[in-house]
């Protein structure tokens, strides 16, 4: 499974990207807003970091607005994948631009049917929101099953990227079930490192080496 960073911020990206293990980055408008600096300028230093796909949002969103934009963000680099949100027109921009050969990334998914409609309109990645879900007390997880299932069943090519991660066990739970991908916060990126048994036992064997040398 693919582990991309989900975030604009230049600082956390640079820190993922030395660990050796990042595959992409995902962004959207509020991140973006977050750090306060040219869209731009922000995606041109994301794509020096990171060799791999980068989603940049529409800000439209009707047909023409969505094509427009999403045709000006695939001309910046060749790992630049269109992020569209899933609504009719949405979906409509979606057909076009993978009929062009443009990446996409269909957001703001939380149904099974919404998934289905993405892929038939081939979108290069569907990212349900399994947080959100669980925030309004519904099986975020069992949605990522769920799509996993249709796309299976009928071989469809869109990987499953799952987006709105609050926590390591969301990590676990979407590779069991066959996800494609996982975006996440840096922090929660940091907390797959950690056990309490690997930092007790860290501990016990400097404590045991350090013995020997005296």
């Amino acid at each position: 499974m693919k582990i991309f960073i989900d975030t604009a911020s230049i600082k956390e990206i640079r820190e993922a990207a030395s660990l050796g293990l990042l595959d992409g980055v995902t962004t959207n408008p509020s991140l973006v807003a977050k750090e306060g600096k040219n869209f731009r300028a922000m995606l041109d230093e994301i794509l020096a970091i990171v060799d791999g796909p980068v989603s940049a949002e529409v800000i439209a969103t009707d047909y023409e607005g969505i094509l427009k934009e999403g045709r000006e963000l695939a001309a910046i680099h060749k790992n630049i994948v269109v992020k569209v949100p899933l609504i009719k027109e949405g979906l409509k921009a979606v057909r076009t631009l993978s009929s062009e050969g443009v990446k996409t990334n269909v957001t703001l998914c939380f149904s099974p049917a919404q998934a289905l409609l993405a892929a038939k309109a081939g979108a290069s990645y569907i990212s349900p929101f399994v947080g959100r879900l669980d925030d309004i007390s519904h099986n975020g997880m069992q949605l990522i099953e769920e799509i996993v299932q249709i796309y299976r069943n009928y071989d469809y090519q869109t990987e499953v990227l799952v987006a709105s991660i609050r926590h390591p066990l969301h990590f676990v739970e979407a590779a069991l079930i066959g996800a494609d991908v996982c975006t996440m916060p840096f922090s929660v990126i940091d907390k797959l490192f950690n056990h309490p048994l690997t930092d007790s036992g860290l501990k016990k064997f400097l404590s045991d080496w350090e013995k020997t040398q005296k």
